[in-house]
């Protein structure tokens, strides 16, 4: 299920992200498990699965996703209301590496089922 539809989900989910990253409040954006870290696993797993999904196995979605986090804890430093931490790009990374661990064995499974690799 590579269509249209998965890779404009995943351009959407990036979107989100970048906008509940840099959202101007003090208080948790609109969207939170309530723990800063867990958002970050979480937004980062559903990102890397839906980058899996709309593209593959690419080692390049999973460096640019990581950059991309990257980026974001570097937008956050140069603004007046939110701050960058390090944590955060590492739970990202997290996040990222569920979403290898779940995709490969999502994948696997679907090869037993339907007797292909």
């Amino acid at each position: 299920m590579r269509g249209p539809i998965l890779r404009a989900a995943f351009w959407s989910v990036l979107a989100a992200v970048l906008v509940l990253s840099l959202w101007p409040s003090s208080s948790p954006p609109p969207m939170s498990t309530g723990w800063d870290k867990s958002d970050h696993v979480v937004a980062y797993l559903v990102l890397g699965l839906l980058g899996f999904g709309a593209y593959g196995r690419r080692f390049g979605v999973w460096i640019a996703l990581l950059a991309y986090g990257g980026a974001i804890e570097l937008l956050q430093a140069l603004s007046v209301y939110r701050t960058a931490s390090w944590n955060d790009w590492l739970a990202d990374a997290v996040g990222l590496a569920l979403a290898f661990v779940v995709g490969s064995l999502a994948r696997s499974a679907r090869a037993r089922r339907t007797g292909t690799r």
